[in-house]
């Protein structure tokens, strides 16, 4: 099982239309690429310095080819989407991750 995980540091200034968007709009627009099974949205405490607030949201697929199909097919354009709507707002990384039982 493999872990997609998305950190963001989002500007107080935008940070409740972005937190609508993507639970309205960005969220549910990974997952109806079919590629993921789950997902959830942590907040990031202790990061009062970092001038926003830090949010993990975290993606859950079968494997490993299925994250490539995604990152082939899907992640560009919803990447895209994002920065357009909130460009010089937000940092953001990402951390594949392999489930280990």
């Amino acid at each position: 099982m493999i872990l997609y995980n998305v950190t963001i540091n989002i500007d107080h200034s935008v940070h409740d239309e972005w937190m609508k968007w993507m639970k309205d709009v960005h969220i549910p627009d990974v997952m109806r690429t079919g590629l993921f099974t789950e997902n959830r949205m942590l907040k990031v405490l202790g990061d009062e310095e970092s001038g926003g607030v830090t949010y993990s949201i975290q993606y859950t697929c079968h494997g490993l080819d299925d994250f490539k199909k995604y990152e082939k097919n899907f992640a560009a354009s919803l990447r895209r989407e994002h920065l357009e709507k909130f460009k010089d707002k937000f940092v953001a990384f990402r951390t594949l991750l392999e489930v280990v039982e």
